[in-house]
């Protein structure tokens, strides 16, 4: 089974984002004979509960795990740019070892990442052009990571309980998509031409069934966020309650 994901997997990728070229359809493969004298018992598939343990996440602490590692990663951390293959001007930006090496703890504007991602040069600035510059919030929110620390830290969001009782875009999964999937699916040069900037784009994506497909790492479409961990068992069962609702904005 291991190697028939893989397999899937590496078709995805060859064939771009999203490509639905690659899926297969269950209903192509060939049925088997059923063997009247097989007991043999399947067990059915382990249960993905929410862990909620671990370490709350306060309001108030920016956390590399959950919030600069992502954001990272899709704008900085691509191929060509500053993955562990590519790695432009020997910068690398998908792991904390590496991005630790460009900052200065407390000091963000001593900090060499922190800088670049605020240079209005456009020659000089990260992430270059065609790419678009960071947002605001997206460079405060690197300001006081740096702030406090530069820690290694994460925090998890369904510690206790993970409420899916009232998730919207605009409270929930426009800040989800902003830092996971905009780094290559932005409104400059977006991958595979899938444009996730707005509401109207997000919802256009999940009605077709590529964005909840490709998050959930169903085989036959690309697994995303690309180059990253998979979301977590809590922020997918928010994204699913949020459709499952009808996508209130």
């Amino acid at each position: 089974m291991q190697k028939l994901i893989l397999a899937f997997a590496v078709c995805a990728l060859a064939s771009g984002i999203f490509l639905p070229s690659c899926r297969h359809e269950l209903g192509q493969l060939p049925i088997l004979p059923v063997d009247p004298s097989d007991t043999t018992v399947v067990p059915p598939p382990p249960d993905d509960p929410v862990d909620t343990s671990g370490v709350p996440c306060n309001p108030d602490t920016v956390y590399f795990e959950n919030q600069i590692l992502p954001l990272l990663v899709s704008n900085c951390g691509m191929s060509g740019c500053h993955d562990p293959i590519s790695h432009e001007d020997g910068v690398i930006t998908t792991d904390y070892t590496h991005i630790r090496q460009k900052v200065t703890p407390f000091n963000p504007n001593n900090s060499k990442l922190y800088k670049a991602i605020i240079d209005t040069d456009p020659d000089d600035r990260m992430p270059p052009l065609p790419a678009a510059p960071l947002t605001t919030e997206q460079k405060n929110l690197l300001k006081k990571w740096i702030e406090q620390g530069a820690l290694n830290n994460a925090c998890n969001e369904g510690y206790g309980q993970c409420d899916t009782s009232n998730v919207t875009y605009t409270n929930y999964v426009q800040a989800l998509v902003a830092n996971k999937c905009q780094g290559c699916h932005g409104a400059n040069n977006p991958g595979a031409g899938i444009k996730l900037t707005n509401y109207a784009e997000v919802k256009a994506s999940v009605e077709s069934g590529k964005f909840y497909n490709s998050i959930i790492w169903t085989p036959g479409y690309s697994a995303m966020p690309q180059n990253s961990a998979k979301l977590s068992t809590c922020q997918l069962n928010k994204v699913k309650a949020w459709i499952d609702k009808g996508m209130p904005q």
